[in-house]
C-alpha cells in the first residue's frame, strides 16, 4: 500500500496534485484501461520545482534530494510530496505537515488532508471537509461532503450528491451548488457537468462554451479536447474548433505537445496489412509531430516523454528519439530532473540521462 502511495504521488506530482488522494475531479473521454492510465499522468498541471523527493526504507517514508541523498531521514508512515513549502505526513492514522528540514509545523490531528494550493489545504474532520491556513488555522470550517483544491482564487465544493458549487478563499459560495460534477478553473474557466451535458462556466456561474454531448476535458495551454460522434478534436476559449476532430482519443497539451490515439494502419505505415490503434503527438496546429507508434505513452515534462515499446517503457524527446531505452515496467514522468520507474514491484528514481540516483526497491 506504502509502496502504492509513493508511486501514485509522483504521478500526480508532475501533474500537479500532492496529496494522499485525488483532489480534483476529471470529465473523461473514454474509459479503457489504458486510457484511463495515460490520462491519470496527463491531467492535471505541473508543480512548483520539487527539490525533495518522497523514498521508503525499512518500512517509513521520508525524503531524497536531486542526487539521492536523504535529507529527511524515513520516520513517517506514509509521506506525500511537498507544495508551497509544506508537505503532508501520515502518523499512525492521522495526517499533519512538515516543512523542508522535516519538522512538524502542522499537528498530524486531521482524518485525512490534502496539499497546499493557493496557501490553503482541504481537511477532513468529523466527517466533514474544511481549509486550514499554512500556520494550520481553520479558516473555513468543515462542513462539505467533499472539497478540492482552489485554483484561480476559487475551489469546487459538493453540499450532497450531485450538488456542486464554488466558494472563494472566504468560504463563501459564490456559485451556486447545481452541477453534478465541477473541475478547477483554468484561464478562466472551469468544466462543468449537468443533465444536458458537459460545459464551460466563467467565475460568475455563466455558461460560456454551450453543452456538448460529447465529453470535454480541461483547457491547457489554451486548447481543449472535445469528442464529437466517435472522433476527438479541440477547441479555443471561445468555443471554435482549431483541431477537427479525426483523433481516437486526445489528451491536454503540455509543452506544445498533446498526446493522441489514432488509427495506424499497415507495419512501418505500409498499408494493406494490419489496422490498429498507437499513440503518437501533435503540434497546437494538429500537425502530427511524432507519428504514433507507441503502445503506450505519457505527456512531455522537462522535455522528455515515457512512452511503451514492446511491453516496456523508455523515453524520447521531442523530435521522437529515443533518449532512455525501454526497460521498465511502470515509469512516471519528469518533475524536477527525476522520474520514478518500477522494475517488477521494486521502484527508484532515474536522472534525465536514465542513470539511477536511488536504486530500486520495495
Amino acid at each position: 500500500m506504502a509502496n502504492q502511495t509513493i508511486f501514485l504521488f509522483l504521478c500526480s506530482a508532475i501533474l500537479g496534485l500532492l496529496s494522499c488522494s485525488a483532489q480534483s475531479p476529471t470529465m473523461m473521454l473514454s474509459t479503457s484501461p489504458q486510457q484511463i492510465q495515460v490520462l491519470n499522468h496527463s491531467q492535471r498541471e505541473i508543480p512548483e520545482s520539487l527539490q525533495l523527493f518522497p523514498i521508503r526504507q525499512n518500512g517509513q517514508e521520508g525524503y531524497i534530494n536531486s542526487t539521492g541523498l536523504i535529507i529527511i531521514e524515513p520516520k513517517f508512515d506514509e509521506v506525500s510530496g511537498f507544495s508551497e513549502g509544506l508537505a503532508l505526513v501520515r502518523i499512525g492514522d492521522k495526517w499533519g505537515y512538515i516543512d523542508k528540514s522535516g519538522q512538524i509545523v502542522i499537528k498530524p490531528n486531521f482524518d485525512s488532508a490534502y496539499s497546499f494550493f493557493e496557501g490553503l489545504a482541504a481537511v477532513k474532520i468529523d466527517g466533514k471537509m474544511g481549509y486550514i491556513n499554512q500556520t494550520g488555522k481553520l479558516v473555513i470550517p468543515p462542513q462539505f461532503d467533499l472539497t478540492y483544491r482552489f485554483s484561480e482564487g476559487m475551489a469546487a465544493v459538493r453540499i450532497e450528491i450531485d450538488k456542486w458549487g464554488y466558494i472563494d478563499r472566504n468560504g463563501k459560495i459564490v456559485i451556486k451548488p447545481g452541477f453534478g460534477d465541477s473541475g478547477d478553473f483554468h484561464q478562466g474557466l472551469a468544466l462543468v457537468r449537468r443533465d444536458e451535458g458537459t460545459m464551460f462556466i466563467n467565475k460568475t456561474g455563466q455558461i460560456i462554451i454551450k453543452p456538448s454531448d460529447g465529453f470535454l476535458r480541461k483547457f491547457s495551454e489554451g486548447l481543449a479536447a472535445i469528442r464529437v460522434g466517435n472522433k476527438v478534436g479541440y477547441i479555443d476559449t471561445t468555443g471554435r474548433m482549431v483541431i477537427a476532430p479525426q483523433f481516437n482519443e486526445g489528451y491536454d497539451f503540455s509543452e506544445g505537445r498533446a498526446l493522441v490515439l489514432t488509427d495506424v494502419i499497415g507495419i512501418n505505415w505500409k498499408a494493406p496489412l494490419t489496422t490498429n490503434t498507437k499513440y503518437g503527438y501533435i503540434d497546437k496546429t494538429g500537425q502530427m509531430a511524432i507519428k504514433p507508434q507507441f503502445e503506450g505513452a505519457v505527456v512531455f515534462s522537462e522535455g522528455l516523454a515515457a512512452v511503451k515499446i514492446a511491453d516496456k517503457w523508455g523515453y524520447i524527446n521531442k523530435t521522437g528519439q529515443i533518449v532512455i531505452k525501454p526497460q521498465f515496467d511502470l515509469p512516471s514522468a519528469f518533475f524536477g530532473g527525476l522520474a520514478i520507474v518500477y522494475i517488477g514491484d521494486e521502484w527508484g528514481y532515474i536522472d534525465m540521462t536514465g542513470k539511477y540516483v536511488w536504486n530500486p526497491t520495495k
